[in-house]
């Protein structure tokens, strides 16, 4: 096992700011001292962790989880487990490659290493790619999650949008291997170009001027009972709207930053129709850990057999997160952008 030093380098926020901009640029790298593991806990030499839309929202203050500042951000990376408290869970992950998240009131994931509770952490093959096993923890559960839904609501046709996303991708595959329709939703021509050239039959535009009632159409056409948003705001209203009766709008996350409206009151009494909200920390809960490590040696092999991809735009080192948030902010839609130890 190799010597850990007593101290190691890590992003540090030291407070929120709701200005993203003023938030990012008060990020600096910092050297911290690596304290004593508590019994259930373990030290992760981090490998690459990535930047989410909810780092965004965390620096600014406006996330659902908030930590006392100053603080490393990170909620998901990965690396190896190079020490172990002494519960038996704990020393299990020794020298074990992990993918590993943290939503407690401490420090993140990105830094050079990285303390968490042993039960933060999915055990991962070897041959699952480092920055693949990066970007494991948040997005794949969140899309397997989300498309459990479907299965559940025996859906022959589903709607998503933020499609062009990295869930919206997964759910693509997701729905393709059972044999489930997808219209898509996205912002931008460009966005809706990419996903027709990629194979996808049913793609709209929510900028058109005719959105809502091609939407009607198509959901009706296919009879697409569950929809999965992830913007809010009234593209929730207009979703649950435009579903046949007896649909559902399952909402998993706030791109607009807006409150849930729109919604017509008539479509809640006579059309049978539900709305309800997706927490993944909720899902790994009541899913039971037996049954989670079973969804997620069934995710890797999907991930090492290539079906399933997260596509990485670029890697920087800890000393440039501002260069790495500029690029990520400028474009999230072309892929995650990793934070890289010792690059």
């Amino acid at each position: 096992m190799e010597s850990i030093p007593s101290t190691y380098t890590a992003v540090v926020l030291p407070d929120y700011h709701p200005n993203t901009i003023r938030a990012m640029l008060s990020l600096k790298s910092e050297q911290k001292e690596i304290r004593e593991l508590k019994d259930d806990e373990v030290l992760i030499k981090m490998a690459a962790a990535p930047v989410n839309p909810s780092d965004i929202a965390f620096m600014q203050g406006g996330y659902n989880i908030s930590k006392t500042t100053p603080v490393v951000p990170g909620f998901e990376g990965a690396g190896r487990v190079v020490a172990a408290g002494k519960s038996h869970k704990a020393e299990q992950l020794l020298k074990k490659k992990v993918s590993c998240f943290a939503q407690e009131d401490v420090d993140g994931t990105w830094a050079e290493y990285f303390i968490t509770k042993e039960k933060n952490c999915i055990p991962l093959a070897e041959d699952m790619p480092w920055e693949q096993a990066a970007c494991f923890a948040v997005n794949p559960f969140t899309a397997y999650g989300l498309f459990e839904e479907a299965r559940i609501a025996k859906s022959t046709a589903i709607i998503q949008n933020a499609a062009g996303s990295q869930v919206g991708n997964f759910i693509r595959k997701l729905a393709a291997k059972s044999k489930v329709d997808v219209i898509n939703i996205v912002r931008k021509e460009s966005t809706l170009k990419s996903l027709q050239e990629e194979g996808a039959k049913y793609v709209l535009n929510s900028s058109e001027e005719d959105f809502e009632e091609k939407l009607r159409e198509m959901s009706t056409l296919l009879n697409a009972n569950v929809a999965f948003d992830a913007v809010a705001g009234e593209m929730t209203g207009t979703l649950y709207n435009s579903m046949p009766p007896g649909g559902r709008v399952v909402v998993y996350g706030g791109l607009s930053g807006n409150a849930v409206s729109q919604v017509d009151v008539l479509q809640v009494i006579f059309k049978n129709k539900i709305l309800k909200g997706f927490n993944l920390n909720d899902y790994i809960l009541n899913t039971g850990r037996q049954h989670f490590q079973e969804i997620s040696d069934e995710i890797q092999r999907m991930f090492i057999g290539r079906e399933l991809k997260t596509e990485i735009q670029a890697g920087f080192p800890l000393e440039k997160i501002v260069d790495a948030l500029k690029l990520y902010l400028g474009n999230m839609s072309k892929g995650k952008v990793l934070l890289k130890p010792g690059n």
